[in-house]
This record gives structure tokens, C-alpha cells and sequence, in this order.
């Protein structure tokens, strides 16, 4: 897509500003508070596009996002994953021998254990990287440091001390593409492709074993099954997967009609290109 405007979470320099930067080179970025403004500034159009981290493969995945993704309204049109990398900065003219104290969001400084045992910094956890990023930025301080993307260091005017700090260099985030369009062009035929749909179980015995039968014996593989809770109910009995396929496959159509005999509510969140990451060894 050419133009336009991009929504995500975050402050200006987080790894979901980076996304949408490599993914959409031609979008603006809209930096968003909370991933419910993100999802409403495409919901009304102030965005064509939102990129929304779901899971990491260290940290686990977003829970916030599996709540709202059901009922935003929102289509899901495509996925990207982004390796993660996170570098320690600081103001100018700073030497890493200097710094105390390094501040970060709390799943970045546990991401970078190593580094700050062996510089023994102190650390002092912040909502958000680029967050820490922009606070050193405001308020210098030649004992201080911060953990963030680098695209952070270069809309701040930090300069990096060590780069790529994480201890699990496999650290990669899966980030889905979302639109407000209703019947979203299909991806081209010719592209393997994931679907992504909720469903509501009936309350019958093994409803859930009975339900997911149908994929079994049509072999189709499903990649992701994960419950969630809806209108504050302790009964499990919402979920959330994705499957290889598209809807006209043979295999996965056989699958949603017998899907459909044990569930009570059944809805297609998005059907769109696998990400070529995927496959990588």
C-alpha cells in the first residue's frame, strides 16, 4: 500500500514503529498510547493500517491484544515477524564505563540480563523502550542509560554504546496487519496463507475435543489455539486459532462445516499471506 497513515502502540522509536516502517516504507507511523486507541484510529478511518504485536517468542504473547482483537471490527490482512534487537544508549559524549543506571521497559531489561550483570547497572523499569529513550533525551544524565530499538537512538539524538545486548539473539515478535475494511481484498492463490477465526463452543461434553475432530481428519494443521475470557465469564469456553489454509480449501471447509456443529458462535477474523519467515530454519 502507497500513502496513507499506519497506527501503532508505542512512542516514536519502539519496535512496532520499526515495523511499520519496514513493512509500509511509504505509510506515516502514528504512534498510539494503548492498543485500544490503535485499534479505533483504524476502526474510523484516522488510519488505513494498524500493526499489532501478538506474541514474542520470548516474552510470550500479547495479552492485551487477544482480548480486543474479537471484537474491534477489524480485519486481519496480513502478519510480519520482526527479529528483535535492543542496543544500550546514551546522551552524547557519555562512555559506557560512566553509566550506573540503565532504564527500559520491564520486558527489555529482563531480556538483557547479561550485559547489565556484567556493566552491574542498576535499572529502573519504564512503560515503554522508546519511552525510556526520550525521557534520557529530555533529561540528560551522564550516569544514565537506556535500552531501547535503535531507531529510538536516532529520533532522540542518543548515541549507542553496545548494539544488539539481548541475550537470545532468536528473540523475534509476530506483528498482524489490521484493516477497517470490511471484505478485504484475498491474497493471490499462488501464496501459502494462514486463517485466523474465534469460535464459542456449545456446552456439551468433549464440545471442544469434537469441534477441532474435523480439522484432524481433513489434515489441517492448526498452528494456534488459545482461550480467552469474554464479558468478564470464568468459563474458557472462547477461543481464538489459526489454521494453514484458506476457507475454499477443500480440507479446511469440510472442517468449519463440522466446526459448526458444536460451536455457537464461529467468525473469520482475517485470511492472509504466511509470513516467508515462517520457514526459515
Amino acid at each position: 500500500m502507497s500513502g496513507g497513515r499506519i497506527a501503532f502502540q508505542g512512542e516514536p522509536g519502539a519496535n512496532s514503529h520499526e515495523a511499520c516502517m519496514a513493512a509500509y516504507p511509504a505509510m506515516q507511523p502514528v504512534p498510539h498510547a494503548t492498543f485500544e486507541e490503535a485499534f479505533e484510529a483504524v476502526k474510523t478511518g484516522d488510519c488505513q493500517l494498524g500493526m499489532i504485536p501478538v506474541e514474542n517468542s520470548t516474552a510470550g504473547r500479547v495479552a492485551d491484544v487477544h482480548h480486543l482483537l474479537p471484537s474491534s471490527g477489524l480485519k486481519i490482512i496480513g502478519e510480519r515477524f520482526k527479529p528483535i534487537h535492543f542496543h544500550l544508549m546514551a546522551n552524547p559524549g557519555v562512555r559506557r564505563e560512566d553509566v550506573r543506571t540503565v532504564s527500559s521497559m520491564a520486558i527489555a531489561l529482563g531480556q538483557c540480563r547479561r550485559l547489565i550483570h556484567a556493566l552491574k547497572l542498576k535499572t529502573e523499569s519504564v512503560g515503554d523502550t522508546a519511552g525510556a529513550a526520550r525521557m534520557l533525551s529530555e533529561h540528560p544524565d551522564p550516569t544514565k542509560a537506556a535500552i531501547a530499538p535503535a531507531l529510538a537512538a536516532e529520533i532522540y539524538g542518543l548515541e549507542i554504546l553496545a548494539r544488539d545486548i539481548e541475550d537470545e539473539h532468536h528473540n523475534t515478535t509476530r506483528f498482524l496487519v489490521m484493516t477497517a475494511e470490511a471484505a478485504p481484498t484475498p491474497p493471490a492463490f499462488t501464496a501459502p496463507c494462514i486463517t485466523s477465526f474465534t469460535f464459542k463452543v456449545r456446552n456439551l461434553p468433549a464440545a471442544l475435543y469434537k469441534a477441532m475432530g474435523g480439522f484432524a481428519t481433513n489434515g489441517v494443521n492448526i498452528s494456534k489455539l488459545e482461550s480467552y475470557m469474554e464479558d468478564g465469564a470464568w468459563t474458557a469456553t472462547f477461543f481464538y486459532a489459526e489454521a494453514d489454509g484458506r476457507p475454499e480449501d477443500r480440507g479446511l471447509a469440510l472442517a468449519f462445516e463440522e466446526l459448526g456443529f458444536f460451536a455457537e458462535k464461529f467468525e473469520i477474523l482475517g485470511v492472509y499471506p504466511a509470513d516467508p519467515f515462517r520457514t526459515r530454519g
